[in-house]
């Protein structure tokens, strides 16, 4: 149950003045709105202030601060998210991490970094990569996301098939609790059964548990090279079951992406530098890229895909012959989310299910889309089974958006369980998809998850509203 959280008050925003300083304290209604969306839908909650601290002291006072007055703070990062996580849909204070933008440490040493969370993703990719060294998950909003939003979802990206999401390369963190208390989570270490797993039940909490301050991420070393091709599929639920294929044939993609036949064509049509043309005959593409350090076994990884896709009625294979083929062919896959907005208000789900039943979630998304009269753009990373499915607005007035649309994503969701899914592959569950927690957890979890929630946060002042109803 969600409490009641009372408004700032004078007294209230003079204490926030007096622990962040004036500049970094934000109450013109204009930039309240700034903070007040996120990526999802046309969604806005402006906050009542925004608090923009700048070191971990500075936070602890202000979480302490709001926990005894009974105030929400709602963490923000670059609010690129698409599942509502970021909205102050109670007012309060919004919290901005955008001053914690610095790499504090690259250890050439142990293969780690100690980053803050306001460090954009691509940033950090840059800054390890000079030292030929890799952090892999690379979601698509990679150029403007900060590492605390991907912490705070548990992101992937395409490169997850491979090397895993976020959770899988964080070994340790530094956070403020609601009350203040500042604490690490683990060790530096690679290895560590000491107690219960405090950074894992972190990474993907949605700033409901703490917020992080600090993370210590592994790194390995940079694959030397790669190759990336581009596979026509006049089925599209075909390129769905040759992702399975593909995995049995022995070969692990570096990233198997998934792009129907609308995908492409919107994002052809609003993103410029694009010139990619679609077979009429298309309904879909597969973009497979396999990397590592040896030529010659790369060489060989894509003969034997080559073979494999012997299997199904595809067209005209296309292997990305230079770099700037490549930076195109992923310019056109990473902008689909971005096109589609341009199209029409859109509604995206995050749906995953073990990859070989990647076909049956596509066939039903269409049926169902058929049975409510919507539209849907489908894409995603094939690799994990994880399918974006865009359900586009177009004309539908606001009462069919909030009266029918809940009715289709629940079917939905109830398919994708029955199929061995779950809701959100990346995205997490914020505030859209909280409604829909009945359908992958029993009562008996969800009693669990709310006494975790009590534990961290007892008067319930972190993002409220999220994830738990």
């Amino acid at each position: 149950m969600v409490r009641e959280f009372d408004k700032l008050t004078a007294e209230h925003i003079e204490t926030l003045r007096s622990i962040v300083s004036d500049h970094y304290l934000e109450l013109e209604i204009e930039e309240r709105e700034k903070y007040g969306h996120d990526e999802t839908e046309d969604l806005v909650f402006p906050p009542e202030a925004v608090v923009i601290p700048g070191t971990v002291d500075e936070v602890s006072r202000v979480l302490s601060y709001c926990n005894s007055n009974n105030i929400s703070v709602t963490p923000v990062g670059a609010q690129t998210g698409l599942s509502g996580g970021a909205l102050s849909i109670f007012g309060g204070v919004a919290l901005s991490m955008k001053r914690f933008n610095k790499i504090l440490n690259i250890d050439l040493e142990n293969l780690q970094v100690i980053t803050e969370p306001g460090v954009i993703t691509q940033v950090l990719h840059e800054a390890v990569e000079d030292h030929n060294l890799y952090y892999a998950p690379d979601p698509a909003s990679k150029g403007s996301c900060f590492i605390g939003g991907n912490l705070a979802e548990n992101s992937g990206g395409p490169r997850a098939v491979k090397y895993g999401v976020t959770k899988d390369w964080v070994l340790n963190l530094e956070v403020v609790l609601a009350n203040g208390e500042v604490i690490w989570t683990g060790a530096n270490t690679l290895k560590n059964s000491t107690g219960y797993n405090l950074t894992q039940l972190m990474v993907g909490s949605e700033g409901t548990l703490g917020v992080i301050t600090k993370a210590v991420l592994k790194l390995i070393p940079r694959p030397i090279t790669n190759s990336l091709m581009l596979v026509p599929f006049r089925r599209a639920s075909q390129a769905c079951a040759c992702v399975s294929a593909i995995f049995k044939s022995g070969v692990i993609p570096s990233a198997l992406e998934f792009m129907e036949r609308d995908a492409i064509e919107i994002t052809s049509k609003y993103v410029d530098g694009l010139n990619f043309q679609i077979d009429p005959d298309d309904e879909a593409q597969l973009l497979i890229e396999v990397d590592g350090a040896d030529e010659g076994q790369l060489m060989q990884q894509c003969e034997t895909i080559a073979e494999t896709l012997e299997q199904f009625e595809i067209g005209e294979i296309l292997f990305a012959d230079s770099e700037a083929q490549k930076d195109e062919l992923w310019k056109l896959r990473r902008k689909v989310g971005e096109a589609v907005k341009m199209e029409s208000t859109y509604r995206e789900e995050d749906t995953v299910v073990p990859r070989y039943r990647l076909s049956d979630l596509l066939t039903k998304v269409k049926a169902i889309g058929k049975e409510y009269d919507f539209r849907t753009v489908c894409y995603g990373h094939a690799g994990d089974g994880n399918l974006h499915i865009n359900i586009l607005r177009d004309q539908k007035d606001q009462e069919w958006w909030s009266k029918e649309l809940p009715k289709a994503i629940r079917e939905l969701f109830e398919f994708t369980v029955s199929i061995g899914g779950t809701l959100s592959g990346e995205h997490g569950i914020g505030l859209v998809q909280k409604e829909y927690m009945d359908i992958a957890f029993s009562k008996a979890e969800m009693k669990l998850l709310r006494g975790i929630k009590d534990v961290f946060d007892p008067n319930g002042i972190l993002n409220p509203g999220k994830i738990l109803k």
